[in-house]
This record gives structure tokens, sequence and C-alpha cells, in this order.
């Protein structure tokens, strides 16, 4: 896609905000749909609206897979939004290297952007060339095993402490008519619970060796072969799940039919829209139990250049309200992600909320596959993972082979 030409057409004539602008309404398109997800959005809007401007909702059904091409095509196709979600990383990078989005460093400079926003990695993110392209506004790792303790009561066994004793209790979950492990259908789902393996049974290093390093050698090697085993084991405990959306996953967990969910921190949205209280009516083992880790991925809004001066204004005043301490504590007590600051008050944050703090402030985080890897790298990756859990035929070793055939291409 010839972004750059585009680019040229578009911005003509473009003007930037200087000095004070009328209020006015700005479109905001997100993918955040869900019970849990609408709540949080909610508080966005709410303050976006008290600075006397308008949040006009763009919410696209489905997953950001499914989003993020729509909203791709508008901005290339001269119809832009006001502001758009990507995830942290490198989805938006061709759109900015074709001069289709606007840089934020003077709201950056002037809230101290690099002070406040912990870790430093998640402003990296967003910086391109050596501008600011976007405002995080939380972080959401994917490292967590969710797990209901009303299945395992039924089941006769006691909630898993880690990985291995909750493969170990799959039989007993069956047996009771339950589903050991609730996935999705979405390729992303199958893709993520096993980098979240990966990390969780392999380790960071080797983490990076993989996906940062792009160490094919590595890749084939025994310490990946482990972790393909254990993919595998998640393959036939997801036996049944017969979901497509990643909140119909979770709400199998919150509903006792399944055992549990590799999901990130946004399932706990979900756990809370139905009433139910971490530590009592469900479990979360970050890391799954065995390796207390979080990747430091997230979501955080982008801002095409626009010609309309109000506009413009408005996109300041946007990117200012989404990484203010107050919309920050507000919008990821609903949403169950960690904010991107660290000098907020989260007192009222539940018990899982509290474990992904401490493991934060320890520093015991990684980078996301979408800050480490091109999109397009990534997509590969997903289409091998659906095509593993969706194919029983398909062998770990033969899984393991085209993943390293990935890794060695990947960019």
């Amino acid at each position: 896609m010839n972004f750059r030409r585009i680019a040229i057409l578009l911005t003509a004539g473009v003007a930037l905000p200087f000095g004070a602008a009328q209020a006015t309404d700005l479109e905001v398109t997100h993918w955040w749909t869900s019970g849990g997800e609408a709540a949080a959005v909610a508080e966005l809007a709410k303050a976006f609206d008290a600075t006397g401007n308008k949040w006009v909702d763009g919410a696209i059904a489905g997953s950001g897979g499914t989003a993020r091409p729509i909203m791709i095509s508008r901005i290339t196709g001269g119809d832009p939004m006001g502001a758009t979600q990507f995830n942290h990383g490198r989805q938006a990078e061709e759109l900015v290297q074709a001069g289709l989005m606007r840089d934020l460093d003077a709201v950056a400079e002037r809230e101290k952007w690099r002070e406040v926003i912990k870790p430093a990695s998640l402003l990296e993110s967003c910086t391109i060339d050596g501008h600011i392209y976007c405002a995080p506004v939380n972080i959401h790792s994917w490292q967590w095993l969710w797990l209901s303790n009303a299945a395992f009561e039924k089941a006769g066994v006691a909630v898993p402490k880690n990985w291995d004793e909750f493969v170990a209790a799959a039989p007993a979950l069956e047996k009771a008519g339950i589903i050991p492990l609730a996935v999705g259908g979405q390729a992303w789902q199958t893709s993520g619970a096993f980098n979240v393996i990966m990390v969780a049974l392999a380790g960071k290093d080797n983490f990076y060796k993989v996906y940062k390093d792009k160490d094919a050698d590595f890749a084939a090697g025994p310490e990946i072969t482990k972790v393909f085993k254990a993919a595998d084991d998640a393959r036939r405990m997801s036996k049944g799940s017969n979901v497509q959306d990643w909140n119909q996953a979770t709400n199998l967990v919150i509903t006792g039919k399944a055992g549990g969910q590799i999901m990130g921190d946004w399932a706990q949205g979900e756990f809370q829209v139905a009433g139910q209280v971490a530590g009592k009516d469900y479990t979360c083992l970050p890391g799954l139990g065995v390796n207390e880790i979080i990747s430091t991925d997230g979501d955080a809004f982008y801002f095409p250049l626009l010609k309309d001066e109000a506009k413009s204004k408005a996109q300041e005043e946007l990117a200012s309200v989404l990484v203010s301490p107050k919309t920050q504590v507000a919008f990821n007590l609903k949403k169950g992600s960690l904010p991107i600051r660290g000098d907020v008050d989260l007192n009222a944050a539940n018990d899982c909320m509290k474990k992904g703090l401490d493991i934060l402030a320890k520093g015991n985080v990684v980078e996301s596959t979408n800050q480490l890897m091109s999109a397009d790298s990534q997509k590969q990756i997903e289409d091998l993972f659906s095509e593993f859990f969706a194919n029983p035929s398909m062998t770990p070793e033969d899984a393991q082979k085209r993943f390293v055939d990935i890794i060695a291409s990947a960019d």
C-alpha cells in the first residue's frame, strides 16, 4: 500500500492547531464493545465531554484484527476520524511514516509525559524518528490464567496454583462436564495463549531470543519444544469451547462451564460487570503461576492529521485528558488494566489488579510481540496457531517447524 503517495494528496493545506479554537465534536474509533470495555470507554468519553468538546463514539464490533483494517482504510482513503485506538507497538508505523498522523510533541512536553509515563517502553512505542505520535492509556498484560472457583469445587479438586496443577486437574473437570480451558476461535487468542505459555515456561530471556533477536536456531531447540508440548496440552484441554469471541470464552469461566482461560487482564472487566469478586469467585494466576511477569502491551490513541483547526485543537485536549491522573484511575479500574502513570492512587484496585501493580513495581515486565515484531510477522504466527488449535492432526513438531520458518524471516 503506497501510504506516502496518499499522504501527499490528503495533507495538502492541513492546518495544525495554534492558539485557542472552539469546542467541537470529535469521532473516536475503537474496538471496545464487550460489557466491561463499554463501561471503561464511557469513562474516557465522560472526561473528554467535560472539556466542552463532544466524544462521538465510533465503536467497531469485533477484535482489533477486524477493526484495524477499517480504521486504516478510512485514514488512507481520505475520511480520517479524530482519534483511533491501536495497540502499543508498530501497528500504526506505516501510517506515521506516510505522513498521515500528527505528532503530540507539544502536549507531551508541556505535561512531562517522559517523566510520568512508566515504564519508558510505552512512550518509546509511540515514538518514531524522535516524535511522539500516540497517547498510551493503559498497560494490558497477557500473562494471566483466570480460574473459576466454582468449577473446581464442582469437580472436587483444589483450585490450581500453577499451570502444571491446572493440566493435572483437567480430567476431573472433564468428568464433571466442565471444559478445562476456554479458548475463543479468533486467531489472536490462540497465538496470544501460546506466547503466554512461552514466557511462563521458557522465561523472559528465551522469549526475547525468539521474538527480539529472531533466533531461528533457538526457536528450533528443546526449550521451545517444551512450549509446544504445553501448547498441545492447552489445545487438548480446550476441546469443546465452541465460542468465537474472547468475552464469550470468559463468560464460560464466569458461569463455571469452563475451568479457566488464558487471557489478558481485560478479562477482569467482564468479571466485574458480572458482579464476581477476585479471590472469592475467581482466581487469577499471573505468569500461569509459574513465572510472575507481565507484558507491557496495551492500548494507545493515535491522531490523524486533520484540516479543521477546531478538531485539531480538540485532538490535543483529548490526548491530555487520556493521560491525566483522574482519567487514568477511572478508566483502568473499569477496564481491569494498569495505569500508564506511576503517580496515581489505585487503592480501590481488586486483588488481581494489585498483583499486577506489585509485579509492575518490581520491574518484572516483558515487551509484547506488538512491540517486537511487524504486523505481517504477527499475522503469520496468528494464522499458524489458529490452524494448530483447530486441526488436531497437526503435530507439535510440525507446528514448531513452521514457527521456525516464520521467525527466520520475521521483521
